[in-house]
């Protein structure tokens, strides 16, 4: 089988990595990669800073440089897949073409959630994906005053950090949820990056509805629910993302808020794999399903799908972590705080730049927000992983040695 032709759809971090661990896992056959863009897979998380700013090109973000897929014998195309055939073990493009494949892995992504209200389709009103999409809102911004983001999420903050930074225009957030990061982050964090974002000129809105996005032949502002005109010369949405699952549905794959994979990225048909934003798997040390949007999880994902290919056994087994940069703030993430009870807060979130924020359930570590705390973040991700007991009054206490922590937890010792 490792001689027969593999077809990835999706040119994503995912695609990226699953045709490069292809070969490495001894695919000796046809790989053909399938994107929707005509670049080469490149980094997205830097889209919305250093792609911004300008201060790095398209070329400077390619995961790899072309003579690596030369190399290694990888062809992209670019061209949009219509059906899968599973019977046939075929799948066929927009243009009517079929291609037979051995083997089918689906790293699809996801697109931006679309706001529900009139005015969206007026020219100035962006979203934030892709790097076409980036090129629309530095066009844009060359006669803006006064720019508009819709939601502050991760993203959404992320863009108006650039901005500021970048100078030249007036920055307002708007966000229908009571705080920033609401869904994802503790109180205490959701404070600290709102005060950052406001010591930084940001204007924060929190707790308002959009009703429509109103302009003639460009974008001139947003009304509120309550009535008021928020004025803007370029809005940009960023209010979440959507899977896309459409493809694998339609083909009579299991979907449930993604493309639902087993611990070794095998979706329902033992011929197709899947891998990044688009999937969903069963994430043991949590013990619920849940789809990660993360570039370290995609990437893990896509070598555990290039195993299993190639009729390897690996398994998903990684702590999911994440990252987030604005302005002079690292913040990384590691694993999840869905249903977390308590926080334990180590450094002062009220003051300064640094501090990390540990989330607990039933008294046990769970997830950690680090910002600017590297030595934290790794301390964090092995106390979760490994589920060690620690002292949570040494813990809070900015003074005390995490090494010793580490030292003093009983079950470091067995």
């Amino acid at each position: 089988m490792e001689n027969g032709r593999a077809i990835i759809i999706g040119a994503s971090h995912a695609g990226a990595q699953l045709c490069a661990s292809l070969r490495q896992e001894g695919w000796a056959g046809e790989i053909l990669v399938i994107g929707d863009e005509s670049s080469l897979p490149y980094h997205r998380p830097p889209l919305s800073k250093t792609y911004l700013s300008g201060k790095k090109s398209l070329d400077e973000l390619l995961i790899r440089p072309l003579s690596f897929y030369e190399k290694h014998t990888i062809t992209f195309r670019h061209a949009r897949v219509t059906t899968i055939n599973r019977q046939a073990r075929t799948i066929t493009l927009s243009d009517g073409e079929e291609i037979g494949y051995d083997k089918l892995a689906l790293c699809l992504g996801a697109r931006p959630r679309r706001l529900p209200v009139e005015g969206t389709e007026l020219p100035g009103v962006h979203y934030l994906r892709d790097a076409d999409d980036i090129e629309g809102i530095r066009a844009g911004l060359g006669n803006a005053k006064r720019v508009t983001i819709i939601g502050a999420g991760y993203i959404g903050l992320e863009t108006a950090a650039s901005l500021r930074t970048l100078g030249g225009v007036e920055v307002t957030v708007l966000e229908t949820a009571e705080r920033v990061l609401q869904r994802v982050t503790a109180e205490e964090l959701s404070a600290f990056y709102a005060r950052v974002h406001r010591e930084e000129g940001v204007e924060l809105r929190t707790g308002v509805t959009v009703a429509a996005i109103e302009g003639d032949e460009h974008v001139r502002g947003v009304r509120l629910g309550d009535g008021e005109l928020v004025e803007a010369d370029l809005v940009i949405v960023g209010i979440g993302v959507v899977p896309n699952t459409e493809l694998a549905e339609a083909a009579g794959l299991s979907v449930d808020d993604g493309i639902l994979i087993d611990s070794n990225s095998l979706t329902s048909d033992p011929d197709i794999v899947a891998a990044g934003d688009c999937a969903s798997y069963f994430i043991t040390r949590y013990g619920r399903q849940h789809r990660l949007e993360s570039v370290p999880s995609a990437g893990e994902q896509a070598k555990v799908a290039a195993a299993t290919m190639c009729g390897k056994t690996k398994a998903i087994s990684a702590l999911p972590w994440f990252w987030s940069d604005q302005y002079d703030l690292k913040l990384q993430i590691a694993g999840l705080n869905d249903g977390y009870d308590s926080v334990e807060l180590r450094g002062d979130p009220d003051n300064g730049r640094s501090f990390a924020c540990f989330y607990f359930k039933d008294g046990e570590m769970i997830a950690a927000d680090c910002v600017n705390r590297p030595k934290e973040f790794m301390f964090a991700r092995r106390v979760i992983n490994e589920r060690l007991p620690i002292d949570r009054t040494q813990l809070a206490d900015p003074e005390s040695s995490l090494s010793e922590l580490m030292k003093a937890s009983p079950a470091d010792k067995v």
